[in-house]
């Protein structure tokens, strides 16, 4: 029997899948890419009897290929918290998806564990920019404030490493970087002594000073809008800052743009924090488009489709 281990390249989908091998250390085929990358199962070929874990891709946009698993026999477990489309019922298919607002797949994650590895959880969730929903979940640990600000900290460069428009932009490929995380049981650990957290901070750090540089295209009352241009550093910070905006504004809508190489733009939208709804059905009218109420983007918006887009973003929310 071979295990794969298919995972969003993001800090949900990694500190997901450090949850789950913390708990059950089995060897496994991983297979990731940048946080955009979603279409992941099609890169899957199995054989009868082999088990596939799915963390934080989105069923929609997996469900040929889910269902090209299931009919050769694999055993598919799946975890995510996106719009799911249709859910197939199947014999070898057991699903935990929970598309409310606030919960991201780490938590999914730590609910099926009963809480035994939350300090992972813990950091998924900043990393998915649910501070509150984070907090929440670490207060049974006994940490001090410090030993919290870390761990979101942890999540947020976690986070910000998986953008990208391909592996090539990231610090670290996503594969690598889970490899780095899976000897520490203990997330502090791991920031105290892997150099990696110190090389994610000070990219973090230098690609975050420019990207808050670029003046918003749109500021309104409700709505912000920023370009970005076509740049590594761009696509590096894109959505991260589209987070931090979010925090700080969070009676606002906000879209980033970031310019592509070829043309077009890759988007970020963030729903105002104050009623969460609204991102993924706005980013799903385009080609490309997908996400979660709070939190989606578009992999390509075409140049020929920046007006609409506008109009559309001005009109949701």
């Amino acid at each position: 029997m071979t295990c794969f281990d298919v995972f969003n390249g993001d800090a949900d989908g990694l500190c997901a899948l450090q949850q789950l091998r913390l708990a059950d250390p089995r060897g496994a085929v991983l297979v990731t890419g940048v946080k955009r990358d979603i279409g992941l199962l099609a890169r899957v070929a199995v054989e009868a009897g082999d088990e596939v874990w799915a963390l934080d891709i989105a069923l929609e946009k997996n469900r040929r290929a889910l269902d090209r698993l299931l009919a050769a026999g694999a055993r598919v477990r799946y975890f995510d918290h996106h719009f799911p489309g249709e859910i197939p019922a199947h014999p070898l298919l057991e699903t935990h998806i929970d598309t409310t607002p606030d919960r991201g797949t780490s938590l999914l994650v730590d609910d099926y564990l009963g809480g035994s590895q939350r300090a992972w959880a813990v950091v998924g969730t900043f990393g998915d920019n649910f501070d509150e929903s984070a907090r929440r979940a670490a207060a049974p640990l006994g940490l001090t404030s410090g030993q919290i600000e870390a761990l979101r900290d942890l999540g947020i460069y976690l986070n910000y490493n998986g953008y990208g428009a391909e592996v090539a932009d990231l610090h670290f490929p996503p594969d690598a970087l889970f490899r780095r995380l899976r000897p520490y049981a203990n997330p502090l650990d791991f920031i105290a002594m892997d150099p990696a957290f110190g090389q994610l901070r000070e990219g973090f750090q230098n690609d975050m000073s420019r990207a808050r540089a670029v003046a918003p295209e749109i500021d309104a009352p409700g709505h912000r809008l920023h370009l970005l241009p076509a740049e590594p550093w761009a696509r590096r910070a894109g959505g991260v800052l589209a987070n931090e905006l979010a925090r700080a504004a969070p009676d606002q809508a906000h879209a980033l743009l970031t310019r592509l190489p070829a043309g077009g733009f890759v988007v970020s939208v963030r729903a105002p924090l104050t009623r969460r709804q609204g991102a993924d059905d706005l980013c799903r009218g385009f080609p490309g488009g997908g996400g979660r109420p709070a939190a989606a983007g578009i992999n390509e918006l075409a140049d020929g489709d920046y007006e609409a887009f506008v109009a559309a973003f001005l009109a949701a929310f």
